[in-house]
């Protein structure tokens, strides 16, 4: 009889526009080598820029959807946002998967994922419409609209959340997340 395999969890990355997250899961993937990063799929421009993505068309996404590409797929902000299959690949050779999800989708995929853990980002007020300015992608009114989405709280019922503070320096939050996936992969 075989052992069964152990696959790495997932760990969702969420939190407001500007809070950090790509550059926290990119640190963390280097600072911790057993960690991996998920590639969204997105309909969304690829020039846009942000964080690494796979950009595809509305009817692009619309056909993945209908063959069964993706695990998890949802719409925010007017676009559509899909996780690949190929995460559970990523889970078998990794000790943790690195994916940034909306906070709309975190029960479901805690359900679709089974071992799943949120870091749910923050950052003070300040900070955040600090960092929404000097990315230049909004403007006035939509990074006050951001603001004001920042607040929303995570949906009830996730069974293992850790919030992590990304107001100071990134090594800070690197090193408080670290500190909770660690002891989760134990």
């Amino acid at each position: 009889m075989s052992a069964a395999v152990r696959r790495g969890p997932v760990i969702a990355v969420v939190g407001p526009s500007g809070v950090g997250k790509d550059s926290l899961m990119s640190a963390l993937a280097v600072s911790g080598p057993h960690l991996r990063l998920m590639r969204r799929v997105i309909t969304r421009a690829p020039e846009a820029g942000g964080e690494e993505y796979q950009a595809v068309s509305e009817a692009e996404f619309s056909a993945l959807a209908e063959s069964g590409v993706f695990s998890l797929h949802w719409q925010a902000h007017g676009l559509h946002y899909g996780i690949s299959r190929d995460i559970e690949t990523l889970r078998a050779s990794a000790g943790g998967v690195l994916v940034n999800l909306s906070r709309a989708v975190l029960l479901e995929a805690q359900e679709v994922f089974g071992d799943f853990i949120v870091l749910s980002v923050t950052a003070r007020p300040d900070v955040l419409a600090e960092r929404l300015a000097a990315r230049g992608r909004e403007g006035a009114a939509e990074v006050r609209r951001r603001l004001a989405r920042a607040e929303y709280p995570l949906p009830a019922g996730l069974r293992r959340v850790h919030v992590i503070d990304n107001s100071g320096a990134l090594s800070a939050a690197v090193n408080g997340a670290l500190a909770v996936i660690q002891p989760e992969r134990a």
